[in-house]
C-alpha cells in the first residue's frame, strides 16, 4: 500500500491528520540530517499500526510512503 503525505516540519506538534482524504504530517523536528524523516516514520507507525518507508521525496515536503 502507498500513500501520499505532505510534511510540515517545525510545526510544534507531532501528529498525522487526514483532511479531505489527504494526509498531512505535522512534525516537531527540523528538516536537518534526516531528523524529520525519522520522526515521520515513527508517527506513521503509530498512526497506521505498521512500519513504512519513504519511496519518493526524501528531501521534499511531498512524500510517498510504502507499507
Amino acid at each position: 500500500m502507498r500513500i501520499e503525505i505532505k510534511v510540515k516540519p517545525q510545526s510544534g506538534k507531532s501528529e498525522i491528520q487526514e483532511i479531505n482524504g489527504k494526509y498531512i504530517g505535522f512534525l516537531k523536528s527540523a528538516p536537518q540530517d534526516g531528523k524529520a524523516n525519522e520522526e515521520l516514520l515513527k508517527i506513521t507507525k503509530k498512526y497506521f499500526g505498521k512500519p513504512a518507508r519513504i519511496v519518493i521525496g526524501k528531501t521534499s515536503r511531498e512524500k510517498v510512503l510504502e507499507f
